[in-house]
């Protein structure tokens, strides 16, 4: 596998769910058009990342995993022969979870995941969180590629990407909906150089509250034999405005800088790690909102 094309959707939400629909089928037939192996969504899609504060309306909102909304993506990836990353507010008790999908290019669902880090300090204390991260083999018109995703917030924690990496993530897929500045771009980029993966990540561009487009892709390769020094890892960052961003990783380079770079899991002493794993928190961490 040389190269493997991840379109960025960075485009406004419509009205309603049928809209969303409408549009996001638009947009990958228009990703497939231009290249694509894969089509990713900004986070919760499907409601365009609005989160009642009224739970009946909250839940009424929701749309299962197995849905006529989600089973369409699944549909036009088979279509397509084109992957397709979708993203929507999930019907699930107690509350509603945040959840990505992967379709494979045959149609399958190989990925479920439900973001771990809600954001529990905002609207987010009204969903359910995820329970861990997965990786799955995601097999492409040019190859399989290892593939895993967060949302959002979860990449402001290491862990979430190390254990995905650990997991044997290649490529790291992230819906997002929130300001993309220096520093949130800054956690992707190093997320990309500790564990050396690829990270594709797809905001919303501006016009949606709070978003402010910057979409951005990172190869998670600094060095290169050829170049003197290090270089920087980015390959793509989108402006503000709605458009699809083309996201193209070197695959092969990355699995052979894999092979002998010094970071992912090489020199890695777990052994060591035992406090990380430790539920006590004290000041000034302490939050009352925080959950288990």
């Amino acid at each position: 596998m040389k190269n493997l094309k991840v379109a960025l959707l960075q485009i406004l939400p419509e009205n309603d769910l049928d809209g969303n629909l409408q549009k996001g089928l638009e947009y990958c037939k228009k990703s497939k058009e231009m290249g694509a192996d894969i089509a990713l969504f900004p986070e919760m899609w499907s409601v365009g990342y609005n989160i009642p504060e009224d739970i009946d309306e909250l839940k009424t909102s929701a749309v299962s995993a197995n849905s006529e909304f989600v089973n369409s993506f699944g549909k036009l990836a088979k279509e397509l022969n084109m992957a397709i990353g979708i993203t929507f507010l999930e019907k699930y008790d107690p509350l509603p979870r945040n959840t990505f999908v992967l379709f494979d290019g045959f149609g399958n669902n190989v990925l479920t995941y439900a973001k771990v880090h809600t954001c529990d300090f905002g609207d987010e204390c009204r969903l359910t969180p995820g329970d861990h991260f997965n990786v799955a083999n995601l097999d492409t018109e040019h190859g399989v590629v290892k593939v895993g995703a967060m949302i959002c917030y979860d990449r402001e924690f290491p862990e979430s990407a190390r254990i995905l990496m650990l997991k044997g993530a290649e490529i790291i897929l992230v819906p997002n909906a929130c300001p993309m500045e220096i520093n949130r771009i800054s956690q992707l980029r190093g997320r990309a150089y500790e564990n050396m993966v690829g990270i594709a990540t797809v905001n919303y561009p501006k016009g949606k509250p709070d978003c402010n487009g910057h979409s951005t892709a990172f190869d998670g390769i600094a060095y290169r034999p050829s170049e003197s020094g290090s270089r920087d890892t980015l390959i793509i960052e989108a402006g503000e405005g709605e458009g699809i961003y083309m996201a193209d990783f070197p695959i092969d380079e990355i699995r052979e800088y894999r092979s002998w770079e010094v970071h992912g899991n090489a020199y890695r002493r777990p052994q060591k790690y035992q406090l990380l794993t430790s539920k006590n928190i004290k000041e000034p961490f302490v939050r009352q909102d925080y959950r288990e």
